[in-house]
């Protein structure tokens, strides 16, 4: 007898306890990924204030961090690790659906979302026009970047770009900076940021 794989709901993945693992849905498909290491949060945090900060100067978008759900209909849901969401009408969105659609989605590899991140979740966001993604692999000091027609990822040792509409100047970070113990810089002509390393709904 062939063996039915369930379809999961978004409604059925909120309703999963909160045991402190990350549960997201794509097309039906349950994705369940364990509580992350201090190293893979430290490698958020940094890049969350490097976003932060450039975002905060140039007032073209608003950054969030996991956990914070991004929908896409009755059988999709994910929580990237950071994603950047534009604003609305000049100020920050208070919930998802007033905005819709992400500028910039990021995802810090680790050996249990390996999969996830490379395919399920690429593709998704690929398919949902995402214009900027970004794997980074800590252990190997580089950031994957899609775009939506990418068959291959741009691999950034590096420098990582990224020049979003209406910014004066781009924003740019190192990806090396991002392992622990080194400390987190954020450059652009006007701001430079040193940092020493130390379930929502918008």
């Amino acid at each position: 007898m062939a063996t039915v794989t369930k379809r999961w709901t978004v409604e059925e993945v909120r309703s999963l306890p909160d045991d402190g693992q990350r549960y997201e849905v794509v097309d039906g498909e349950l994705l369940v990924t364990p509580t992350q290491t201090w190293r893979h949060q430290d490698a958020a945090k940094q890049l969350f204030v490097c976003l932060h900060s450039y975002l905060d100067a140039h007032q073209v978008g608003d950054v969030w961090f996991a956990p914070a759900d991004v929908e896409y209909g009755s059988a999709t849901m994910v929580e990237p690790d950071l994603f950047v969401v534009p604003l609305v009408g000049g100020r920050r969105a208070r919930r998802w659906e007033d905005v819709g659609r992400l500028l910039v989605a990021v995802e810090i590899l680790s050996p249990s979302s390996a999969r996830a991140d490379r395919t399920v979740k690429r593709r998704l966001y690929q398919r949902e026009g995402v214009p900027e993604y970004w794997i980074v692999d800590v252990d190997a000091r580089l950031i994957e970047r899609w775009r939506p027609e990418d068959e291959r990822p741009e691999i950034l040792a590096d420098r990582l770009t990224w020049a979003p509409d209406g910014a004066a100047v781009p924003f740019t970070v190192d990806p090396g900076i991002l392992r622990r113990g080194r400390r987190a810089v954020a450059r652009h002509r006007w701001t430079t940021v040193y940092v020493a390393p130390s379930r929502r709904t918008l």
